[in-house]
């Protein structure tokens, strides 16, 4: 029987995914190398596992900003929240009117720019998945989106750290804007990790304050899926439910777990390096996830909305932190 003519190539692609997926997990690699690694892949055609990386991705990124939840207590994380809602609430209500604006203006229509405005006010892919679903939104208009948000997203996490040091901001000045700036929480993260202001590796003010500042616009996710349901919601009613971020709460329970046991604090270093590692896998997985396909149906006024809107809202933020903090 002559051997089967797809099964070589196969086994090649899966050996080659696991191990540029073991090289990314390494303390050598960084969130924007596993990120590049996983788009090279992709378009290389050498993706394995499609059918799974997305879903591992996903609660691998949970499973994380759970597990970076044992570094703050109650107290700081609270304070911390409290602190960054206003800036939250003016932030995300700026991006989606000036994202109203520019969709009319651009003639891309409700549905295709309302999920890009989801996308960069919150947080990238996750809530265009939630607000697609619950608006019933063609696929087509929603890997359109998600690959315009992926792109930028991309060059915002090798970008804004260079930016960051050139203009010396502090360790929370720059964990306020990745947490504001960057599309996904995988990328806030992990371009938060590796920001040291102050030359302190031991600690890391820039990922907690980029945690935090993230997880409050996540949980606008719910929201904004709401009412984007009520006034969006096709006549048929197709839509369905928007998940809840449950995640968060789990995240929430972290912290309390850290006020009960302080001495936690003397796995923060241990800690951050797994959810580094583990962040770090999670956009080598994203990055396989892009297709040439998407790529390919992102015309220039989806991809003009979305840049305009992401560096509307990342230069804003980014002078009211200076400015401010």
């Amino acid at each position: 029987m002559p051997p089967s003519t797809d099964s070589n190539p196969s086994n090649f692609r899966r050996v080659v995914f696991v191990l540029a997926a073991i090289a990314c997990a390494t303390p050598w690699a960084s969130g924007p190398i596993a990120l590049f690694a996983g788009i090279a892949l992709s378009l290389a055609g050498l993706s394995a596992f499609e059918g799974h990386a997305k879903k591992v991705s996903k609660i691998l990124v949970q499973c994380c900003v759970v597990l970076l939840g044992l570094r703050l207590n109650l107290s700081q994380l609270a304070g911390a929240a409290l602190d960054g809602i206003v800036f939250a609430v003016a932030t995300i209500g700026g991006a989606f009117a000036l994202g109203w604006a520019l969709s009319r203006l651009l003639r891309i229509g409700g549905e295709l720019g309302t999920l890009v405005n989801a996308g960069t006010a919150i947080c990238g892919a996750s809530a265009i998945a939630a607000v697609g679903s619950s608006i019933a939104a063609a696929p087509a208009s929603m890997a359109v989106a998600t690959g315009a948000i992926f792109v930028l997203n991309a060059v915002g996490l090798s970008v804004l750290p260079m930016i960051g040091h050139a203009l010396n901001l502090t360790d929370v000045q720059f964990g306020t804007w990745a947490g504001v700036a960057l599309h996904d929480v995988a990328s806030v993260a992990s371009a938060a990790s590796h920001y040291h202001a102050t030359g302190d590796t031991q600690t890391n003010v820039a990922l907690d304050t980029a945690n935090v500042v993230k997880m409050t616009r996540v949980l606008w996710i719910l929201p904004i899926a709401l009412l984007a349901r009520k006034f969006l919601r096709p006549a048929d009613g197709t839509a369905t439910k928007s998940p809840f971020p449950w995640f968060i709460l789990w995240f929430i329970a972290a912290s309390g777990v850290r006020s009960i046991w302080p001495q936690l604090a003397e796995t923060e270093t241990t800690t951050r390096a797994i959810a580094a590692c583990g962040f770090q896998i999670a956009l080598f997985l994203i990055g396989s996830g892009l297709s040439t396909k998407a790529l390919k149906a992102v015309g220039w006024r989806v991809f003009a909305h979305a840049t305009i809107l992401w560096l509307a809202v990342a230069g804003a933020s980014l002078a009211a932190i200076v400015f401010l903090q």
